[in-house]
């Protein structure tokens, strides 16, 4: 049966299932760090404008006609300078990362794609570039995806297993998954704090749920300081650990080297590291494993949850 994309509105509902985390901890942590610079709509990549998505230069299209040079440049840091800041954070506490790679901008960057392969941060690919996925036809989205696992392959020196679009998946994305092969889970929904299994091609596939909430997203709509989003996305993760005395759950925070790289910023995720740190009972893991726990913990039942 072919598969197609189904609105559910009940998904766990009221109960829960424990998700049994290593060492009975209350709550999982997943921080990402989205790696696109380099790969966004650009006029000298031949796309006819210049993406200022998630950048300073975001809402102001100063640049009726040709290259937004100050919006170039805006991208260029996250990779030059921000990237580096969030490696050191991280690597300096021995906390684990995931990186979302857009396999074009980690082929611009060979000295970051070494930094990521020596780390042990794991890679779930964000598409080939970052781009609009569902504006994509099916036969363009399979090549894509394609091209991104070779890369991948080629720079990292592993092949992805997981998968997250830039915002949205188009309505053959999760099938072109399945097809392609390979992928132990995508993480293209928003309305869950677990994993939960759907069926793809009479088989499962797991789905490991992200978040534009917890996100640095926020810098770019209306939060103005460190200390606001520092305070933000720990009042979630304080109601989430409360929770998880019951009822754990797991939390995805966002991470975008061009916003939070900047130290009046990233000031704010050293901030919630440490407080995050502080906290008994927390699993801060990287999003494979997240994936294989659930995989091993509550393994595909024969049917998912996009099914009567």
């Amino acid at each position: 049966m072919t598969y197609q994309v189904r609105r559910d509105f009940v998904g766990y509902g009221r109960n829960t299932p424990d998700p049994r985390w290593p060492n009975g901890a209350r709550i999982a942590v997943n921080f990402v760090m989205n790696y696109e610079e380099g790969s966004e709509p650009s006029i000298a990549d031949g796309d006819g404008f210049t993406e200022t998505g998630l950048t300073e230069a975001h809402g102001r299209n100063q640049v009726a006609n040709g290259r937004d040079l100050a919006a170039e440049g805006m991208f260029e840091y996250g990779s030059r300078v921000g990237f580096w800041r969030l490696m050191r954070l991280f690597q300096e506490r021995n906390l684990p990362l995931t990186v979302f790679g857009c396999a074009q901008a980690l082929e611009r960057n060979p000295e970051a794609a070494a930094a990521i392969r020596g780390s042990g941060f794991d890679m779930c690919s964000h598409g080939w570039r970052w781009i609009k996925h569902w504006e994509l036809g099916e036969a363009e989205e399979r090549e894509h995806i394609r091209r991104a696992i070779a890369s991948f392959q080629s720079t990292i020196g592993t092949r992805p297993e997981g998968w997250y679009c830039r915002y949205g998946p188009s309505e053959n994305t999760r099938r072109l998954l399945a097809e392609a092969g390979g992928f132990l889970y995508d993480s293209d929904y928003y309305g869950e704090e677990l994993p939960f299994w759907v069926t793809v091609a009479g088989s499962g596939h797991l789905v490991v749920p992200y978040s534009l909430t917890h996100n640095d997203t926020k810098f770019a709509a209306g939060v103005a300081t460190s200390e606001q989003w520092f305070s933000f996305v720990r009042d979630g993760f304080d109601m989430l650990y409360e929770e998880g005395a019951t009822q754990p759950k797991m939390m995805s925070v966002g991470l975008h080297m061009r916003l939070i790289g900047h130290p009046a910023r990233a000031a704010g995720l050293a901030r919630l590291l440490d407080h995050m740190m502080a906290r008994k009972d927390v699993w801060i893991c990287r999003r494979i494993d997240i994936a294989r726990h659930w995989i091993a913990t509550h393994p595909y039942p024969g049917r998912g949850l996009n099914e009567d």
